[in-house]
């Protein structure tokens, strides 16, 4: 059974940086494309970045390119969301989510390529 258990939330001023990570356990991580998205209450959930497998791509949605990175470690079977210039507008629960098809292409968007999530961290940004 695969599990992905979200870390690093918090609460920061406008401006301010923070690093979400995700760490897998069970299955094949290496094998997997992953994803961030996020939802604010009230509003559907959102791409926000993701990697292939490898790591080779990376994926961005408009409103938070230049700002975030998205970056793995395989051997450490861990996702990392490093968000800087944070924006009230930022504020959402943030989910990692794992890819459904080993080694398949990752298209940007579509929650419905994933078939594990994490529980979510909260990142909530003052202006």
């Amino acid at each position: 059974q695969v599990q992905l258990v979200e870390s690093g939330g918090g609460l920061v001023q406008a401006g301010g940086s923070l690093r979400l990570s995700c760490e897998a356990s069970g299955g094949t991580f290496s094998r997997y494309g992953m994803g961030w998205f996020r939802q604010a209450p009230g509003k559907e959930r959102e791409f926000v970045a993701g990697i292939m497998w490898n790591g080779a791509r990376t994926y961005y949605h408009d409103s938070v390119k230049g700002r975030f990175a998205i970056s793995r470690d395989n051997a450490k079977k861990t996702v990392y969301l490093q968000m800087n210039n944070l924006k009230a507008e930022d504020t959402a629960g943030y989910f990692c989510a794992r890819h459904s098809t080993p080694y398949g292409v990752l298209v940007p968007g579509y929650p419905e390529q994933y078939d594990y999530w994490g529980q979510g961290a909260q990142v909530t940004v003052s202006s």
